[in-house]
């Protein structure tokens, strides 16, 4: 259910598809760009919107964030998720506070997914893109949990929705993917977008199988989306 994801370009790269966000501060994540096997609680770019920003034009800036969602209300015992359902979310009480006010777009190239639907386990990978092969950006929400040291730290989850056609053939779920022109309103102050939570059309994205060298999450060189043969 998108655990994994991929940036097939450098840092300056992914940030400058992105220009209506300031660079914000990331650079402590110039070296870990390319990343072709991305997968929860490593840190990754996102983009919010800093209220601390009084400019418009400074308001969406690119943060270092953590892919474990950890709200600050949760108890150790609780499993922090790094996905997200978004079926009755502006009613959880667990996730409603950083849907309605703290929500992220999360920049990548790519993302995976297993055709579980024979079997009911993951077997052939999938990586899954557009079809024009750029950046786009996956619906998620953040938070600021604070650790017992003292440290603030940003966290977030993606979001899910139904699937639409092409991944219904492998999976049941599928990332919420945003259109470039609902960027702004993803990120604004209106406290339910519940409409743009839907699949993405199926007409503009592609998908292709890879090795299932993937599953081993230590394997990270450009040949894990290289597409390969199903036989």
């Amino acid at each position: 259910m998108c655990r994994r994801v991929f940036v097939d370009s450098s840092l300056d790269e992914l940030i400058r598809h992105f220009t209506f966000a300031e660079r914000g501060e990331v650079d402590g994540l110039d070296d870990r760009f390319p990343r072709y096997n991305g997968y929860p609680k490593e840190v990754y770019p996102i983009i919010i919107r800093d209220g601390a920003q009084k400019s418009t034009a400074s308001m969406s800036t690119f943060a270092m964030a953590l892919w474990n969602f950890t709200p600050s209300c949760m108890r150790p015992s609780q499993r922090s998720p790094s996905v997200i359902r978004c079926e009755g979310i502006a009613a959880n009480t667990r996730f409603r506070p950083a849907y309605q006010t703290r929500r992220c777009l999360i920049p990548v190239t790519g993302f995976f997914e297993w055709d579980t639907l024979e079997t009911g386990r993951r077997t052939q990978p999938y990586a899954i893109a557009m079809k024009d092969e750029l950046p786009f950006a996956l619906a998620g929400i953040s938070e600021i949990w604070r650790h017992p040291s003292g440290i603030d730290i940003r966290n977030f989850a993606v979001l899910t929705c139904a699937p639409n056609e092409m991944m219904a053939t492998i999976h049941d779920r599928m990332p919420v993917i945003l259109h470039r022109n609902d960027y702004d309103r993803w990120l604004s102050p209106e406290p339910d977008p519940a409409d743009l939570l839907k699949p993405f059309p199926a007409a503009l994205m592609s998908k292709w199988p890879v090795a299932r060298r993937l599953n081993n999450d230590k394997r990270g060189d450009p040949e894990i989306i290289a597409a390969i043969e199903v036989v």
